[in-house]
């Protein structure tokens, strides 16, 4: 089939895709810093990219996704019990100036809903757990964050947390992209020409998440340079956090005795942080620009690339260790 033969091609060439926009859209933020207003398409953008992604996971396998207990045990004991203790290791070596600490608290310490499903997909995860995980690690999240920053930074820190922009991410990346992914599925399994359009449409999950990377490293990057000694000082936290997470995240679906294909769920939510639902929390922070959202944009960055190597790494490492039982 010449859509399938397309599909094919364009997964196994989606690394070279996605670097090839990453470094694309950072020539032109280099060259046009005005290249900031195309920050308002990255929420509909990720709608989008999410819709396809939900449409390539049969969705009326979600339910009997969530009833999985050990999966969602493995997923919660990494993402808010593993992770905040690896943050705290990290702590002594975040810089001292208060606003760049929260902001790496609150990237490091809230996992991703959105693009987390799709980069787990295509790195041979089983996205339909994480998928219906999702509304759990966000009321967790909402609700366990002024804790830790009350813990790490104390209780006044933890007071400048808002949950608008939570609610506002679950009905726009998660509810509207799910309920409209499931109403084609319907309308595909009943009607000959809706499968036709949902077999295109399966054709964009690797273009659509090339197009959100060049739009968030192009809205994204040139916020960097006002704050450039901070970045410099949280880069090299953000690069051990991504070196570290999905090692630990892949070490608790093993000892939960998950298949590899779990395994590598929990490894990618781990690593995979929440950055452009916290960005907005950020920015409503006082005296935050310029200094706070360019220290979560860094973690964006920094995160687009560790995935691409994810999606690479991860699955060799779930066949080696089927290979040793």
């Amino acid at each position: 089939m010449p859509l399938q033969h397309l599909r094919d091609f364009l997964e196994r060439q989606q690394a070279a895709l996605y670097f090839g926009a990453v470094a694309i859209a950072a020539l032109l933020a280099w060259q046009v810093p005005a290249s900031t207003v195309l920050a308002p398409a990255i929420d509909p953008l990720l709608g989008f990219m999410l819709f396809v992604t939900f449409l390539q996971v049969p969705l009326t396998e979600l339910r009997r996704a969530l009833g999985n207990l050990r999966f969602l045990g493995a997923l919660l004991a990494a993402n808010f019990i593993a992770v905040p203790l690896l943050v705290a290791g990290l702590l002594p070596w975040l810089p001292g100036a208060p606003l760049a600490r929260i902001g790496v608290l609150l990237v490091l310490l809230t996992p991703c809903i959105d693009y987390v499903v799709t980069f787990a997909h295509l790195g041979r995860a089983d996205a339909r757990p994480l998928l219906a995980s999702t509304p759990i690690l966000l009321g967790l999240q909402m609700l366990l964050l002024p804790v830790y920053l009350g813990a790490f930074l104390g209780e006044q820190a933890a007071g400048l947390v808002q949950w608008e922009p939570f609610i506002h991410a679950f009905i726009w990346l998660i509810a509207v992209p799910l309920g409209l992914a499931a109403i084609c599925q319907a309308a595909a399994a009943r009607d000959r020409a809706a499968k036709r359009a949902l077999d295109l449409l399966g054709l964009l999950p690797v273009p659509a998440t090339a197009l959100v990377l060049f739009v968030v490293v192009a809205a994204v990057a040139p916020q960097l340079g006002p704050a450039f000694d901070e970045v410099r000082a949280v880069a090299p936290v953000y690069v051990a956090y991504a070196v570290l997470a999905p090692a630990i995240g892949w070490g608790i679906g093993r000892l939960w005795r998950l298949p590899p294909e779990q395994a590598r769920a929990v490894s990618f939510s781990a690593a995979t942080r929440n950055s452009l639902v916290v960005l907005p929390l950020g920015l409503a922070i006082p005296g935050a620009v310029p200094l706070l959202p360019a220290v979560i944009v860094a973690q964006t960055l920094v995160e687009l690339v560790s995935e691409l190597i994810y999606i690479r790494v991860l699955p060799r490492l779930g066949r080696t260790a089927d290979a040793g039982h």
